[in-house]
C-alpha cells in the first residue's frame, strides 16, 4: 500500500501556495463537477465589540479563498462554508453573522457562487461512532462528497494540539459538545474527539500555519507568523505532522494516540511520507497550557501566585470544562487577580468542570457552572456552597458569587467582558507580521 502522504511547504504566494500543497501530497480525494464540498474552517471566538487578535486563532480568509479557486478550477460549483461559531448567548444569531460577513464569506458568495452557513442554524443527524460515542453532527457535512478541514495550526490548553481531527468538533450540536467533556477518566474528551472524523466523508485536511498559536484556542495565546501550509488526504497523518511541527512527538496528545490506536496504525511517523519541507527545520516548540502553581496555600495559575494572592483555591480546569465555562475562566481569574489588596481571602474554593471534589477546611465553596452544581449541591463536605447554576454562568450571577464570598471584584469587568479582546491587541501593534489583511477577501 502507498503509504499516506503529507505536504509540508512555505506560503508565499496565493493561490500558487495552496495548490502546490495540494498537489504535492497527491492532491484531492475523487471530486469531480457535481460533487458537494463542504469546508470546515476554524472559528473558534468572535466578537463585534472590538478588533482582536485572529492570528493563530482563526483560518484565514485568504487559504480559504485560495482553496475555493482550486475547488472551483476542477469544475467544483457546489462549495458550502460551514462552521459552529459557540456564542455565549446560546442563540445568538448575530455574532457569527458578523464573523461571516467581516470575514469576508458575502464577497466569496457573490464572486464565487458559494454558500456559508451557520452550523448552528442548521439540521443534525446522529452518528454512531463505535466504542460508545454518539454525537450529532451537521447534516450538511454528512451528505456532501469532499469535507476541506482548514484547521489552523494550534496548541491547545486542554488537547494539547487543535487541529484536523479536533476542529471538526465545530460540526457537532452543543449537546455533543457538552457530552465530549465527559467526566468519565476513561472516556473522556480525548476518547470522543479521536473519534470525530470517523464516520464523515472523505476528508482532505490543510492545515494554515500562515500563523500559529501557543496556549490556544483563543485570544489569550502567544501567535507567530510561521507562513506553513501542511495538507494530506489522511486526517491522522497531517495531525501528527502538524503535531510534531508544533514540537510535540504524537504519542505525548492524548486524542491522536487514541486515533491511531484505532485505525490499528503506529503513532509515529514511520508509515507516512513527508514531502516538501523537513519536519526538522520548520518544527518550533510551542507551549500549550497556562501553568499553575500548587502549595499548602491552595492552587493558583502562576502569575497570581507570585502576585502573593492568599485564601482562594483554584485549581487548575481540567477536559471536563466545556467550551461554556472556558469562556469565562480567565474573566474570573483576572477578576480576582484585580480584586486582591494585600489581605487574604477567606479560604474561598472555586471548583470547575464536572470532576473535582471539594478540598476539606474551606469556609466558602463557588460552583461555577450547572455541571458543578448538580455534582455538589448536596456535599456535606462543603461548609458553605455559594452556587453559580448557569449554562453557561450569568456573568452577573458569578459577581455575585465571587462578592458574597468576600472578593470585592469589579462588576465592570464583567459588564464590559466583550472588550477584553481589544486589550490583547496592543501585544502586536506596530508589527507588520501581523497582518489582518489576511483575514479580508480583497
Amino acid at each position: 500500500m502507498t503509504p499516506p502522504r503529507v505536504s509540508i511547504v512555505r506560503y508565499e504566494k496565493p493561490g500558487d501556495s495552496v495548490r502546490a500543497a495540494v498537489d504535492l501530497c497527491g492532491g484531492l480525494p475523487d471530486v469531480r463537477p457535481g460533487s458537494r464540498v463542504f469546508i470546515k474552517p476554524n472559528i473558534v471566538f468572535w466578537t463585534k465589540a472590538v478588533p482582536f487578535p485572529k492570528w493563530g486563532v482563526i483560518t484565514t480568509s485568504r487559504v480559504i479563498e485560495d482553496m475555493v479557486i482550486l475547488l472551483k478550477e476542477k469544475g467544483i460549483d457546489d462549495i458550502t462554508i460551514g462552521e459552529g461559531v459557540v456564542t455565549m448567548k446560546p442563540k445568538d444569531r448575530e455574532t457569527p453573522a458578523h464573523a461571516f460577513k467581516t470575514l469576508g464569506y458575502e464577497t466569496l458568495k457573490k464572486r464565487y457562487g458559494v454558500h456559508y452557513l451557520n452550523v448552528m442554524e442548521r439540521p443534525f443527524r446522529e452518528v454512531d461512532l463505535g466504542g460508545g460515542v454518539r454525537l450529532n453532527f451537521n447534516q450538511d457535512a454528512l451528505e456532501s462528497d469532499l469535507i476541506v478541514d482548514l484547521p489552523v495550526l494550534k496548541a491547545h490548553n486542554q488537547t494539547v494540539v487543535s487541529l484536523g481531527i479536533k476542529n471538526l468538533k465545530g460540526l457537532i450540536d452543543i449537546k455533543s459538545r457538552k457530552r465530549c467533556h465527559s467526566a468519565d477518566p476513561h472516556m473522556d474528551l480525548h476518547y470522543y474527539v479521536a473519534r470525530l472524523a470517523d464516520k464523515l466523508p472523505p476528508v482532505f485536511t490543510l492545515i494554515d500555519g500562515i500563523y500559529s498559536l501557543e496556549r490556544g484556542p483563543a485570544f489569550d495565546g502567544k501567535m507567530h507568523r510561521r507562513d506553513l501550509l501542511i495538507a494530506s488526504k489522511d486526517i491522522l497523518s497531517a495531525d501528527k505532522v502538524g503535531a510534531a511541527i508544533l514540537g510535540f512527538d504524537a504519542s505525548q496528545v492524548p486524542h491522536l494516540a487514541h486515533a491511531a490506536a484505532n485505525r490499528k496504525r503506529p503513532i509515529d511517523l514511520s508509515d507516512t511520507e513527508v514531502l516538501g519541507l523537513a519536519i526538522e527545520d520548520v518544527a518550533e516548540k510551542h507551549q500549550y497550557d497556562f501553568p499553575y502553581l500548587a502549595d499548602a496555600d491552595g492552587s493558583l495559575p502562576v502569575p497570581m501566585a507570585k502576585q502573593g494572592i492568599k485564601g482562594v483555591y483554584y485549581r487548575k480546569y481540567d477536559t471536563s470544562m466545556c467550551t461554556y465555562c472556558s469562556g469565562v475562566n480567565g474573566l474570573v481569574l483576572s477578576a480576582i487577580r484585580y480584586a486582591w489588596k494585600g489581605e487574604p481571602f477567606d479560604k474561598v474554593e472555586v471548583l470547575t468542570g464536572k470532576r473535582m471534589q471539594p478540598t476539606p477546611g474551606m469556609n466558602k465553596t463557588i460552583l461555577l457552572g450547572k455541571c458543578m452544581y448538580q455534582a455538589h449541591k448536596d456535599n456535606p463536605d462543603i461548609k458553605e456552597i455559594i452556587p453559580v447554576k448557569g449554562c453557561p454562568p450569568n456573568p452577573d450571577d458569578i459577581v455575585k458569587a465571587l462578592q458574597t464570598a468576600g472578593i470585592p471584584v469589579d462588576p465592570a469587568l464583567f459588564a464590559n467582558a466583550d472588550q477584553l479582546p481589544g486589550f490583547f491587541m496592543s501585544r502586536y501593534e506596530g508589527k507588520p507580521e501581523y497582518d489582518e489583511s489576511f483575514f479580508r477577501i480583497a
